[in-house]
């Protein structure tokens, strides 16, 4: 696994990408940062019983998207919101690579440790 502080990296350019692609639709900016977008950014990503958590780490261990559902029998409401996320992406053409990488992991087989490291071959940019 990775340590903390690439953890807490992934997640602020996350929330980035959320504020981005949201204010490009006319969302408020402040939205993002309060409970209903941070607060849940947080549960989801470091909560071991969050349901896309759980799926996120069925991945990581080489599991596939339906196994790892199947074995869950529980919906994770993280893998329709990415399709939905990765249509108003291409519509607006909001740059979302986070997104993007979490969306081709989920539906186009790639492996996390692939998306990982193209995250890290991308040139530096600014964090917002």
């Amino acid at each position: 696994g990775y340590g903390d502080n690439t953890k807490a990296s992934l997640m602020t350019r996350g929330l980035a990408e959320m504020v981005r692609l949201g204010a490009g639709l006319g969302a408020r900016r402040e939205t993002f940062y309060g409970l209903s977008g941070l607060g849940d950014m947080i549960t989801t990503c470091a909560g071991r019983l969050s349901r896309n958590y759980r799926v996120g780490a069925g991945l990581a261990k080489g599991g596939s998207l339906w196994e790892v559902l199947a074995e869950m029998g529980q919906v994770a409401e993280g893998v329709p919101t990415a399709q939905a996320a990765m249509r108003l992406i291409e519509q607006t053409g909001t740059e979302c690579p986070i997104l993007e990488g979490v969306y081709r992991i989920l539906f186009d087989g790639e492996t996390p440790s692939l998306a990982a490291h193209e995250l890290m071959e991308r040139s530096v940019k600014g964090e917002t």
